[in-house]
């Protein structure tokens, strides 16, 4: 009988272009869009990014033949999956997939990238790879049950991404069923990502999901040279889903693949903040447009949240009224609320203007979250919110529970193009952004992907 693992292998080996519907093929281009502008801007804006390019070099890791976006330099395919897979998450503005709780394109699209330059892939198998790692970590996710996962200390976006790694980087290798299978064996070993960076807004959210890329990246590698993997890396007694969730269902590491497309439901960010605060800040931008309300005269805020989502930007209550760095603020549901409730919006360049911001703080001690049974009735399969605002003795209260760039309120390709201009506008000219964007939207015409990503090497 097949093991859920070597299923797994098969998809990934199997899985052709001319599979894909073109929906997802579209999804895809507009992802790998969405993650390299903000790659872009981490490289030269996010406060973790100094350290890490410095241990980088420490290590041996530059003069090789490999793109970091946003970066004019070139460096060795494990340091470029390792960095770019970390620029793409320190903002916390990349794709999320509400059910499953994780962010996709970090992990997958870092080690892809890498992968593709180490084999000189054209844009199509490119896209075939990204979307097999996709479509195999967020099924990991599920299977193990987010929720549960959560609770015993990890972040999904980074153990099942080093699995969703692997498979992109072996698809981009040339590996078949039976090295795909081999090196999600060694990725097993590799599956790691610890939530206790939430108690002090540690940049480890950041680098183990870069590591992710890192060692799915090398787990293919070590594949692709005969390296041979544990068998039964997903369902066996000591493999990944019996060691990392106390009730996991192996069945849905499997269920409808290459036929069912979660790629399709992946989401993406408006705002540079967990997904888990975009519903209620929604809730807020409509609620201060329509009624006209202004910071100054708000007496109180409440904000319901669905249980998993309060756990992790909304308590401890003190600590997240209080954020003290950009991490905390991204996990801050009082600090993201302020800030709607002062501009309307949350961008990145807000987090340095009000983290420090005396009435923004003051705005944030006001806001208090629960758990509410309409937003945790539309959950997992929507991370709804609903705001509850006191102005002027009067409460105004709205619900959301699809927020903007959910599959049901998704962006365009002009707010997609509005996104990565912003992000990539201070370190790129109009011109390379243009040529950058116009190569990555058209990424399946492209004979080598390499040539696409020298684009983005901005200085």
């Amino acid at each position: 009988m097949e093991s859920a693992t070597q299923r797994i292998a098969a998809f990934a080996a199997d899985l052709g272009f001319e599979d894909l519907p073109a929906a997802v093929v579209e999804r895809a281009r507009l992802l790998v869009l969405d993650a390299a502008g903000i790659m872009v801007r981490a490289r030269h804006e996010s406060e973790s990014t100094p350290s890490l390019i410095a241990a980088a070099e420490r290590l041996g890791f530059g003069g090789g033949d490999c793109t970091v976006i946003g970066d004019s330099r070139r460096y060795t395919p494990s340091a470029a999956a390792l960095i770019n897979g970390t620029l793409a998450h320190s903002l916390d503005f990349d794709d999320t997939h509400a059910e499953a709780s994780l962010h996709a394109s970090a992990p997958i699209v870092s080690a892809a990238m890498a992968a593709a330059e180490m084999s000189g892939a054209s844009g199509r198998d490119f896209i075939t790879a990204v979307v097999a790692g996709y479509e195999v970590q967020i099924r990991l996710s599920l299977a193990l049950d987010p929720s549960a996962h959560y609770d015993r200390g990890f972040h999904p976006t980074a153990t099942c991404g080093v699995f969703g790694a692997t498979i992109a980087a072996g698809r981009l290798l040339g590996l078949d069923a039976a090295g795909i299978e081999s090196a999600l064996g060694i990725a097993l070993s590799q599956a790691a990502g610890s939530l206790q960076f939430l108690a002090d807004g540690a940049w480890t959210k950041r680098s183990h999901v870069g590591q992710a890329a890192q060692n799915g990246l090398m787990a293919a590698t070590l594949a692709a040279e005969g390296f041979k993997g544990p068998k039964e890396a997903i369902e066996g007694k000591r493999g990944f889903l019996r060691a990392y969730a106390p009730d996991a269902d192996a069945a849905k590491a499997t269920a409808g693949l290459g036929a069912a497309w979660e790629t399709l439901r992946l989401a993406v960010k408006p705002y540079p903040s967990c997904r888990y605060t975009h519903a209620a800040m929604d809730a807020l931008a409509t609620l201060k447009q329509e009624h006209d309300i202004r910071a100054e005269d708000i007496e109180a805020v409440e904000i319901g949240l669905p249980e998993t989502g309060w756990k992790i930007v909304g308590e401890p209550e003190d600590d997240k009224r209080n954020p003290q760095s950009v991490v905390d603020g991204q996990f801050s549901m009082p600090f993201c609320a302020a800030v709607v409730l002062r501009e309307g919006t949350l961008s990145w360049d807000h987090y340095a203007t009000h983290l420090t911001d005396p009435d923004t703080r003051a705005l944030g001690q006001l806001v208090s979250t629960i758990v509410d049974p309409q937003a945790q009735a539309a959950y997992p399969a929507n991370m709804a919110g609903v705001a509850r605002v006191t102005s002027r003795g009067e409460t105004f209260e709205a619900f959301v529970e699809v927020p903007k760039g959910e599959p049901g309120n998704f962006l365009d390709e002009s707010e997609f193009l509005e996104k990565f201009n912003t992000l990539c506008g201070p370190y790129m000219s109009k011109d390379a952004m243009d040529r950058f964007a116009r190569g990555l939207l058209t990424l399946d015409q492209a004979n080598s992907v390499s040539s696409v990503l020298g684009f983005g090497q901005a200085g």
